[in-house]
């Protein structure tokens, strides 16, 4: 696993604890736990899009151009479909937060500012 990678899987991990912390001091009681559960199920979404891109760069890198191109549309595809399915999930079982799997799923692009804003040039 790149270092790359590392960071941002903690820093998906830091949002959704501080998440989960603003959510249990708003409610102030166990009416948390749905939005708990969202804000989970959607970062393990966002750590699996995370390695799931690893796995496509490094994949790509090995390929020719023309199939190279074809496979990361697919996984693009494939990490748009899983955000898609967590979504959903949120939105049909009710004891599942949709606005914690919202924030779940947004720790990914979250994580990538900040890598973005962070990194040395």
């Amino acid at each position: 696993m790149s270092d790359l990678t590392k960071r941002m899987i903690v820093t998906i991990i830091i949002i959704s604890l501080v998440c989960i912390l603003a959510s249990a001091v708003y409610y102030r009681s166990l009416n948390f736990l749905p939005f708990m559960l969202g804000v989970i199920l959607g970062s393990a979404v966002s750590i699996v899009k995370v390695l799931l891109l690893e796995r496509a760069v490094n994949k790509a890198l090995s390929m020719e151009k023309h199939r190279a191109g074809s496979y990361v549309s697919i996984q693009h595809l494939l990490r748009l479909f899983l955000t898609g399915v967590v979504l959903f999930l949120g939105a049909v079982v009710p004891q599942i937060s949709l606005l914690g799997v919202v924030a779940g799923v947004l720790a990914f692009q979250l994580s990538l500012y900040r890598i973005k804003f962070t990194s040395k040039s």
